[in-house]
């Protein structure tokens, strides 16, 4: 089994603590996010194998990098690296940063440890057709040989999406849309062949309408974490939404934790109600975010660890 930590949340920038702790405990307990019935996840051998940590700002958890190591399960990260303008993404480290820290950890571990993620591209005023060129190249040719695979979607436009990104709109005068799919698969292309002018293979994230002759993302990915390994780690394809081919695992995270306040989520309702269970978090907790026995927003906790944790 593979553990995703985590698709609902940015736990290397804001959890970190949590996630050693549950590490060296072997063990979290989380709860559906459609029934609220709580569950325990294994996080110790051999029922699980390896952990995908996905993140926006890698820099809070290398200082535990020596923990996992401990925890003999091998890990690759998911790097979100969109180099967006505030409107967007309003909490998120500057882009020069993490690219900084994404050559750091392939350094150390090999480029299989690192995809790097566009992801979602936004059309808007702001951030037009050419400004995602001209930015995807620049990001690209930064990370050559840090990488092996970059993987992009378009923004998925549900109802909670739809409603922030209008706000946002409307509070920033950065009016979005969302194109047709005809451009979305010209240009992806174009993305393609600015990936591979850097040694990176370009991969669609669950949009095979636009991908299609372009690879898959496969973002959790057992052959990756065999690759970085060096051990065979089997893992039976599990989608996660319609169009995904991610192989099986876990997901450690919870909604409505993440306070990056990305105008995009789809993990968030709310920034604010985000930056209120962020300050509640217990690193000691067995849950992320609000065991059964306590209050939603119980304390002022604040986790000191983030280097850009709202005020």
């Amino acid at each position: 089994m593979v553990i995703s930590a985590s698709r609902r949340t940015d736990i290397p920038a804001f959890y970190g603590t949590w996630l050693v702790n549950r590490l060296r405990a072997g063990f979290c307990m989380t709860r559906n996010p459609m029934n609220g019935v709580a569950g325990r996840i294994p996080l110790a051998r051999p029922e699980a194998e390896g952990i995908v940590l996905w993140t926006k700002n890698f820099r809070p958890f290398e200082k535990h990098l020596p923990a996992v190591a401990d925890s003999g399960l091998p890990f690759y990260v998911q790097y979100t690296i969109n180099g967006y303008p505030p409107a967007l993404e309003r909490n998120v480290v500057e882009w020069q940063r993490s690219v900084d820290t994404v050559h750091r950890l392939a350094s150390r571990f090999g480029p299989r440890s690192v995809v790097w993620r566009y992801d979602p591209i936004v059309f808007s005023r702001l951030t037009p057709p050419e400004f995602h060129l001209d930015n995807f190249g620049r990001i690209a040719r930064s990370l050559a040989s840090a990488t092996d695979q970059a993987a992009v979607s378009f923004v998925q436009v549900y109802r909670k999406t739809r409603r922030n990104m209008d706000r946002m709109a409307a509070d920033c005068d950065n009016p979005w849309w969302d194109p047709p799919i005809e451009e979305k698969r010209a240009f992806v292309r174009q993305l393609a062949g600015d990936a591979a002018g850097s040694g990176i293979t370009l991969t669609v994230c669950s949009q095979p309408e636009i991908a299609l002759d372009l690879p898959s993302a496969h973002c959790v990915d057992a052959r990756r974490l065999s690759d970085v390994a060096g051990a065979p780690i089997s893992a039976a394809t599990l989608p996660s939404r319609p169009g995904c081919v991610c192989s099986a695992s876990r997901d450690v995270g919870e909604y409505d934790t993440c306070p990056h306040a990305c105008a995009y989520c789809y993990a968030v309702r709310s920034p604010d109600l985000a930056v209120r269970r962020f300050r509640s978090h217990d690193p000691e907790s067995e849950y992320l975010f609000g065991a059964p026995d306590t209050s939603p927003d119980r304390c002022g906790y604040a986790d000191a660890e983030c280097e850009r944790a709202p005020s």
